[in-house]
């Protein structure tokens, strides 16, 4: 088994499960500076709107950073011992890379790497696609799989890993 950031802990669950309350919660209890990366891009007026509730949840003591492709750096550039980093989400990330037609597989490596070796406080936010229907295109399989590869290969790069259902978190690591 690769080594884990001792510091790191991934929250997966489904969609509205609650799972960036639970990392905002995590991160609350840890007593650090409270920073986030947040990868969504405001694309229409609609996930505007959800930006922006967002923000209001979070309240004015987060430092917010907007990275929605080159993670790895941003997080890397950004980790400190007297400070907490939120990753929201790398559903969106991935969903970015996959657009763009980035090399998947080498910015999720870059990521673990970072994961594994941070001596600083990280938690990353994902969402668990692999439980659903199967997608009806071709496109929606392949992102469901490469997903679901992240999310295996972020989760042995963490020391903890969560699950939220329903708003109730579960310990899996």
């Amino acid at each position: 088994m690769k080594s884990q950031g001792s510091r790191t802990h991934l929250v997966t669950g489904g969609a509205r499960s609650g799972k960036t309350a639970c990392a905002l919660r995590l991160a609350a209890r840890t007593g650090l500076e409270r920073w986030m990366i947040v990868t969504a891009q405001p694309g229409d007026a609609e996930m505007e709107r959800r930006i922006a509730k967002h923000r209001a949840e979070r309240g004015e003591l987060w430092r917010v950073v907007e990275e929605p492709v080159d993670l790895a750096p941003a997080l890397e550039s950004q980790l400190d011992d007297r400070r907490v980093i939120v990753v929201d989400c790398l559903t969106l990330w991935l969903s970015n890379l996959m657009f763009l037609e980035r090399d998947l597989d080498a910015e999720v490596i870059k990521l673990c790497a970072v994961a594994r070796s941070a001596k600083s406080a990280a938690i990353f936010v994902t969402n668990e696609l692999g439980m659903g229907l199967v997608p009806e295109t071709p496109i929606g399989r392949a992102f469901r799989d490469r997903h679901g590869a992240m999310n295996q290969m972020i989760a042995e790069s963490c020391a903890a890993v969560t699950f939220v259902v329903s708003g109730i978190p579960m310990k899996i690591k």
